[in-house]
């Protein structure tokens, strides 16, 4: 049987409060199970297409569909609990006094019992690696372990589908490289926005190529990232 399609946008466009264009148009088909770059440089209009995907954003002109259901006040409720959204930075999604507080924000949001609640915060930190830390403070941790800590509040909703801003942004190398292999074990749809084109190569399946707030190309990764005049041409040379 056919992967169904997770995330459907329809010719989405978006302008900010100043009336600066941010999407122009922008039409995109990720299926269940999948993992899409969507590639960019700084200001192509990544950040604002996630935003758009559990509601974050929603004033724009087209269509956003999450299972099959459109993005609008009844569904909103569902579809926030369906896809994850990760912060380019994790400062931005921990603001509990401890790990612990942080990751069972969600759940216990959802109405959980404590031990469903508790449940999901010990699978969610052994996911990322970051079990026995939920006695510790964010704000005294490492950037690569925040952006570990973000991705377990996320997966403690048990979210289907997690949509990551630069993941692997102001990342030493070595928690880089840790980082993107955690992306690879976790399954799950993964819209992932970047322009780390190594992260591309190795994790996704497909890439989407925007500049100016469209999608100027898409397809696989090992053709796009090999045309260098193409990527010189929107920005990622």
């Amino acid at each position: 049987m056919a992967a169904a399609n997770a995330v459907e946008i329809h010719d989405l466009h978006y302008s900010f409060p100043d009336g600066t264009p941010a999407l122009r148009g922008v039409s995109l088909t990720v299926r269940e199970g999948e993992r899409v770059a969507v590639v960019g440089p700084n200001g192509a209009g990544k950040s604002t297409l996630l935003l758009h995907l559990n509601g974050v954003l929603g004033n724009g002109n087209g269509a956003v569909r999450i299972f099959g259901k459109r993005i609008a006040p009844p569904t909103i409720k569902q579809i926030r609990r369906e896809v994850g959204l990760v912060f380019q930075n994790p400062d931005d999604q921990l603001f509990c006094p401890t790990v612990h507080d942080d990751v069972a924000f969600g759940p216990q949001n959802m109405g959980l019992t404590d031990e469903e609640i508790e449940r999901r915060v010990s699978e969610s930190l052994k996911a990322v690696e970051m079990e026995g830390a939920e006695k510790r403070s964010a704000f005294h941790m490492s950037y690569g372990e925040k952006k570990r800590v973000a991705i377990a509040t996320v997966l403690a909703m048990d979210s289907p589908i997690i949509a990551l801003d630069e993941p692997t942004s102001n990342l030493d190398p070595r928690a880089r490289k840790h980082l993107i292999s955690l992306l690879d074990a976790l399954g799950r749809t993964q819209i992932i926005a970047t322009h780390d084109l190594e992260l591309v190569r190795r994790l996704c399946n497909r890439a989407a190529v925007m500049s100016g707030g469209r999608i100027v190309a898409e397809g696989a990764p090992r053709g796009l990232l090999s045309d260098h005049s193409f990527l010189e041409a929107n920005g990622l040379g």
